[in-house]
C-alpha cells in the first residue's frame, strides 16, 4: 500500500453538523476499498480562489490515508459522483 494525501472541498451549503458526516462517508469509501485513514484535518470554511460551480467558498478537509494504487481510481470516480464534493485532489506522498 502507498500513502496518499487528499484535499476535499465540500459545498458551503452543508451545515457545520453535516461536514463531519460527509467526511465520514468519504473515509468509509476509503475503508471499503481496503485502505486505512491515518489523519483527518478539517480546515473549515474558506474563500475559493475562483468560483467553482457558482460557489465562492467551501469547506476544506485534508485527509491522509494508505491505499493500493489501483484502488485510487475507484475512489476518485466515487468522489466525482458525490454531490457534496465540489473539488478534490489526491496526491501520492513520497517515501
Amino acid at each position: 500500500m502507498r500513502e496518499y494525501e487528499m484535499v476535499l472541498v465540500f459545498k458551503p451549503e452543508l451545515g457545520d453538523q453535516d461536514v463531519p458526516a460527509a467526511v465520514e462517508r468519504v473515509t468509509g469509501m476509503i475503508s471499503t476499498n481496503g485502505g486505512e485513514v491515518s489523519k483527518v484535518d478539517i480546515w473549515g470554511r474558506r474563500r475559493l480562489a475562483y468560483p467553482i460551480k457558482r460557489f465562492t467558498e467551501g469547506d476544506y478537509v485534508l485527509t491522509q490515508f494508505m491505499l493500493e494504487p489501483e484502488r485510487v481510481r475507484e475512489l476518485e470516480s466515487g468522489l466525482k459522483l458525490n454531490e457534496d464534493v465540489i473539488r478534490h485532489l489526491v496526491v501520492r506522498l513520497d517515501e
